[in-house]
């Protein structure tokens, strides 16, 4: 039934909004003040292990910065507890002390309509669940077993069977008393005025329904059994309860794995760690991920992912994962997809990108490979920015000042079509950034080569602290300059980790005894580079299994089998460029662990301070939603602090300096 806007008011400004949330979370103590009405905890809606749910009884409202879930009461009862309005309106009602205004006779009987429909299409489930375990269905039924999926999996999931009969479903509704307009009405017959009689949509075709959010079917997509028919899947044409574009396969059982994810295991993790959706091409896609734990896969209904579906996305995380064949079709679908998602972006929220390998799909990695080589090609999605840096430059030949120009005024296209100005700043900062190391990087590369060469000398005799590397020159002029603090070497910028990062792996591979002095907090530490993500967890396997008896030979020996010699390599060589000898196998233990213990706060700090500005732009973004001058103005205030701070740390000259002088227990490369 309808409400009029009034009586929605009365009834909310009656219940705080804590009250009803306050059922379902625990409040955190520490961040909550209850006398002003402003309340944290961590949020429902998805795993996390720091509070970042935040409700104003004064506004009504709450949102979460981890996810981006916002509303008032009602919203937070529908999307949680999967009740309609009008049940959660009746509960904040009950909780108000107020009564429940009379129906709208019209708008019952819509509802009552829009149920019905329903009820058929549940009736359609039933009917082609049963068809599939008859004897017409025993090819089908063929077809799922050699697909790998269990008798649970099909139960799971409703997968049924439509006969190769004209009117077969149509018949069978007949005698449960349907009416024709009401099968017409759900898109389960093919109709029109040039059809004398009406026939069964999908015929021998396997059938998977499609649920709304409130896990009701509202659709169904048909594979074909036969070979030669037209198409290959068929969707239900538009109907009152199916809107194709608005509609993710899986979306309800996916936001329910979201639920839970960082805590029962089943969600996918993105690099931060939180749980986050991963958008795959097709129904069967999303069922092997399903059969094998990943549960929280959607899929688009055989079309390029929409805005709507886009928007279904973000709702339930700030970075869902985009994941695409890696043949030639893939890739146009992900540039599609780019270029969907960036005039939508705002902070915090973006997307990633994962390419299977050319020929693969989902179904067919898990089927035949099981689940861990999926889950590898997931923790190398590639960021938004990053696909779009590798489309415009995938064609080569800028070998001229004209072809570089070209590729500047197209990055600055594309570009500016973000609409938030922050997030636009920003990439167009990290162009900029790009540009410059792909220009410029070799050169620098090879001048830094040549400087290093000519004062350091060929045979790396004074590499040591007595000599012009040692620490009595970190900070004069044999020190780390800025031209290299800013250098491809030092940055990363080709793919290697940031410097304090390499410091903290390499360190614990050159001195492993110092993981087991404070396991816990060292085990723990959070690596952006996605390589050293792999790499750290190789390291924490070999620590589990030798524990103090591991070794730094022994550690070294199970990396490179496993594929990290050249990441290896390319830190000790940056580690050496930059002269920052306690990450390496010449210091002294102590020196090391000094070294180590200064990297470790620094990252910390820069980590604490990044998450600082994130809530804060989403602070921001919120309050100016909302009109509150007065929280903007403080915001900003807060924010650029922040960023003064973020600014000085992410200095490369401040990140050497931050490791401070090493003590003259150091031991050069020779040993001296």
């Amino acid at each position: 039934m309808r409400f009029s806007n009034a009586f929605l008011d009365e009834i909310r400004d009656r219940v705080p909004i804590s009250d009803v949330i306050g059922k379902r979370v625990t409040w955190d103590r520490k961040k909550t003040n209850a006398s002003r009405g402003d309340f944290w905890a961590c949020c429902p809606f998805h795993g996390e292990k720091s509070p970042s749910f935040h409700c104003e009884d004064r506004k009504g409202r709450y949102h979460c910065f981890g996810c981006g879930v916002s509303g008032d009461h009602f919203r937070f009862l529908t999307d949680l507890d999967g009740m309609n309005f009008p049940e959660a309106v009746q509960q904040i009602a009950d909780l108000a002390g107020v009564a429940m205004p009379q129906p709208d006779v019209e708008a019952e009987k819509r509802d009552r309509q829009r149920a019905s429909l329903q009820d058929v299409m549940e009736m359609a489930t039933q009917f082609f669940q049963d068809q599939l375990q008859t004897a017409n269905g025993a090819k089908a039924r063929a077809y799922l077993r050699d697909r790998g999926l269990t008798g649970r999996t099909i139960e799971t999931f409703r997968l049924g069977y439509a006969s190769e009969s004209r009117n077969a479903l149509k018949e069978h509704l007949a005698t449960k008393g349907i009416a024709k307009e009401q099968i017409e009405a759900c898109g389960l017959v093919v109709h029109g005025p040039d059809i004398p009689v009406s026939y069964d949509r999908f015929r021998d075709r396997i059938m998977f329904p499609i649920l709304s959010s409130r896990e009701k079917v509202i659709a169904f997509g048909g594979r074909a059994m036969s070979p030669d028919a037209p198409a290959k899947y068929l969707n239900s044409n538009e109907t009152e309860l199916f809107h194709k574009g608005s509609v993710l396969y899986n979306f309800a059982r996916a936001r329910k794995a979201m639920s839970g994810a960082g805590r029962d295991g089943n969600a996918a993790q993105n690099e931060n760690g939180a749980g986050t959706i991963i958008a795959v091409e097709g129904y069967m896609d999303v069922i092997a991920l399903h059969q094998v734990g990943i549960e929280n896969a959607v899929a688009p209904l055989g079309t390029a992912l929409t805005e709507n579906q886009l928007e279904l996305l973000w709702k339930l995380t700030q970075q869902p994962v985009l994941c695409f064949d890696g043949d030639g079709a893939g890739i146009r679908a992900a540039n599609r997809a780019v270029d969907l998602a960036l005039p939508h972006l705002k902070p915090g929220r973006s997307v990633r990108f994962a390419l299977l390998p050319d020929g693969k799909d989902p179904d067919d990695i898990v089927r035949n490979e099981g689940r861990g080589p999926f889950d590898k090609v997931m923790a190398s999605a590639r960021s938004l920015s990053e696909m779009v840096w590798i489309r415009e430059v995938q064609s080569g030949g800028f070998d001229t000042p004209e072809k570089r120009a070209e590729l500047e005024a197209t990055l600055k296209q594309v570009v500016a079509v973000i609409a938030d100005e922050n997030v636009r700043r920003h990439y167009g900062q990290d162009v900029r950034d790009r540009l410059n190391a792909f220009f410029q990087g070799s050169n620098r590369q090879q001048g830094f080569q040549r400087n290093f060469d000519r004062n350091q000398g060929r045979d790396g005799a004074r590499n040591g602290p007595q000599g012009r590397g040692g620490p009595s020159a970190q900070r004069g002029t044999g020190g780390v300059s800025e031209r290299l603090a800013r250098s491809s070497l030092v940055s990363g910028s080709q793919s290697l980790p940031p410097l304090r990062e390499s410091v903290l792996a390499l360190t614990i591979v050159n001195h492993p005894q110092l993981l087991f002095e404070e396991y816990d907090e060292i085990s723990a530490i959070e690596y952006d580079n996605r390589d050293l993500q792999r790499f750290w967890s190789s390291v924490l396997n070999a620590a589990a299994a030798k524990g103090p008896r591991l070794s730094r030979e022994g550690l070294m020996e199970q990396l490179e089998a496993e594929g990290f010699g050249a990441l290896l390599k390319g830190l000790d060589q940056q580690i050496r460029y930059t002269r920052l000898w306690t990450a390496t196998i010449q210091a002294a233990p102590e020196d090391a662990r000094e070294g180590y213990l200064q990297a470790l706060s620094l990252h910390k700090r820069t980590k604490a301070l990044l998450w600082q500005r994130h809530e804060l732009e989403n602070e921001l973004a919120h309050a100016t939603e909302e009109g509150d001058d007065e929280s903007v103005s403080q915001i900003l205030r807060t924010l650029q602090e922040v960023q003064l701070e973020v600014t000085r740390l992410e200095n490369q000259e401040a990140i050497i300096d931050g490791f401070g002088v090493l003590s003259g227990r150091v031991k050069g490369p020779a040993g001296k």
